[in-house]
């Protein structure tokens, strides 16, 4: 009996072809339904570089990886190069497409690109499955498939709007680490939720490490338990016939970095970081306390009475682009704890006081610095005229160095801190030997990142391009505030209180009324058109 073939393609089957099985063969269509690495085994063929076309044989760790893969709802693989990650996943997509109905698959990757490469992978795969086990197709494109049991397979890049409309069964996101990290937060805000929500929908996350970034923090969480992913790990090792000599050749290919990161899957910061890779990876991070009353704020331990802290700002225009940030930081014994934090790229410069303000009464009425660079001053205006916020920090030049002081009573000088070149520099000096001698403790996801991406470049540290350096800048004006003699009485409790008095006098002195010959008092004072008359005895009306 002649097959009607789809479009002509003598490897595929055409929609309503009904094929009579023999028994050995519905046996075998059971037997692979219920078994994926049977399945693979047996039916799977891939276009490998040594040998062409053949059926695949998959490693140890390929046939746990699969079996995890068809039956958890959430997979997150950190994978080497080479090891065949992409084999075993068009496999089991492969298999959930013919042996389920009504589903959707979606591939995506960083760049578009690469999904439609893979599922490149998985149509020859298809082809060449025996027709008995094919479903009819109904669509056969480059960036989508359809099968007659109304399964399909889509693929396209990561983005919030590539599956928008889908009702996604199975989400595949490949290279996940290599997709920039403000499109990566954008997409699980509007994605993720969608597709957990199921009770089968199925997500399943792979990539090779690059840094520290958000495939850092899902595979940290997933390692410990957290996030309810599965975790599975595969370096060179796990690939038969592999040797150390085979990974020493690798390293001098590839350099110590590279190497580490794409065959023993370590996460590792940028080149030149300012912090030393080795504390970088030693740094680990936890979920706030509180994260959800105000947008981009994150709380990691309430005030207590009787704590000192210090709020370090930095300000953006609130354009979409750099971000205006401050860290909390607990300042009243070492080691310093960052025990809250707060960025974001939308808030306008006028109701940014407003979130300082609150924060810094909340956590004790925190001493404040705010660097005053460009929009910077506008903040600290609002904050001491609008708000009258009492702990505000300024800096002056004594000596042709600049000095932390009060802004209340301030005669010279500036409310906040200018950043030159000179304060950078010192204040990277002293935050590298605050985080690598564990004088500070940072525990926030985002500010490890952004220390991650902070490197030299030339005769300045900053964050290398595609990154944020808001919270690290933060640090930095904070690092250079602890080598003050200012900062020092504020943190020793008798000082701070004399300190405190003298502020308080400060004030007053500043609304001290005008002097007033002979004993006048309140009550033979008058101000008529702007002016204060005083009666005095003599009868004299006397101006000021």
């Amino acid at each position: 009996m002649e097959i009607k073939k789809y479009l002509g393609n003598p490897k595929l089957k055409k929609v309503g072809m009904i094929l009579n099985l023999t028994e050995d063969q519905v046996t075998e269509f059971i037997k692979c339904s219920e078994d994926p690495v049977y399945f693979a085994e047996k039916y799977t063929k891939i276009i490998t570089l040594d040998h062409g076309l053949q059926t695949i044989k998959l490693y140890p760790f390929q046939r746990d990886a699969v079996r995890k893969i068809a039956n958890d709802r959430r997979v997150i693989i950190k994978a080497g190069r080479q090891v065949g990650k992409t084999t075993m996943v068009v496999a089991t997509l492969l298999w959930y497409i013919i042996f389920n109905e009504d589903k959707t698959v979606a591939i995506l990757a960083n760049k578009a690109k690469t999904s439609r490469e893979i599922l490149a992978r998985l149509k020859i795969a298809y082809e060449e499955l025996p027709l008995w086990l094919q479903q009819g197709v109904k669509v056969w494109n480059k960036g989508d498939i359809e099968l007659e049991n109304n399964s399909r397979v889509l693929a396209d890049s990561t983005a919030s709007t590539a599956i928008r409309g889908f009702s996604i069964s199975f989400l595949y996101l490949d290279e996940f680490a290599f997709v920039p990290n403000n499109i990566a937060e954008e997409f699980f805000s509007a994605v993720y939720p969608t597709i957990t929500s199921g009770t089968t929908s199925k997500i399943l996350i792979s990539s090779t490490p690059n840094g520290m970034n958000h495939f850092y923090s899902m595979w940290n969480e997933a390692e410990a338990g957290k996030n309810g992913f599965t975790p599975i790990e595969a370096s060179w090792r796990e690939v038969p016939g592999r040797t150390e000599e085979w990974a020493e050749e690798q390293r001098r290919v590839l350099g110590d970095d590279k190497y580490l990161q794409e065959m023993e899957c370590e996460f590792q910061g940028s080149t030149g970081t300012l912090i030393s890779g080795f504390v970088l990876k030693s740094l680990t991070f936890r979920k706030p306390e509180i994260d959800a009353t105000v947008p981009g704020l994150a709380i990691y331990e309430r005030p207590m009475e009787g704590r000192v802290y210090a709020l370090v700002a930095d300000t953006a225009h609130g354009k979409g682009q750099d971000y205006s940030a401050f860290v909390i930081i607990d300042i009243a014994a070492v080691p310093y704890r960052v025990v809250g934090r707060y960025m974001n790229n939308t808030i306008p410069p006028v109701v940014f006081p407003s979130i300082i303000q609150k924060l810094g009464k909340y956590y004790n009425d925190a001493y404040v610095l705010i660097e005053n660079n460009d929009i910077g001053s506008q903040i600290l205006q609002s904050l001491f005229d609008d708000f009258e916020y009492e702990n505000l920090l300024s800096s002056m030049m004594v000596k042709k160095q600049l000095q932390l002081t009060w802004s209340v009573g301030m005669k010279k000088g500036e409310r906040g801190v200018r950043t030159t070149r000179a304060t950078k520099r010192i204040g990277c000096q002293l935050l590298k030997g605050l985080v690598e001698s564990y004088k500070l403790k940072i525990e926030d996801f985002d500010i490890i990142m952004q220390l991650s991406t902070f490197i030299n470049k030339g005769e300045n540290f900053q964050a290398e391009d595609g990154s944020h350096d808001d919270l690290v800048m933060c640090l930095v004006l904070f690092a250079w505030m602890t080598n003050q003699k200012f900062f020092s009485d504020l943190c020793n409790a008798n000082i701070r209180r004399k300190l405190f008095e003298q502020q308080m006098q400060a004030i007053e002195d500043e609304m001290l009324p005008l002097p007033v010959p002979g004993d006048a008092s309140m009550e033979n004072m008058f101000v008529a058109e702007g002016t204060v008359w005083v009666v005095v005895p003599s009868d004299e009306i006397v101006k000021f």
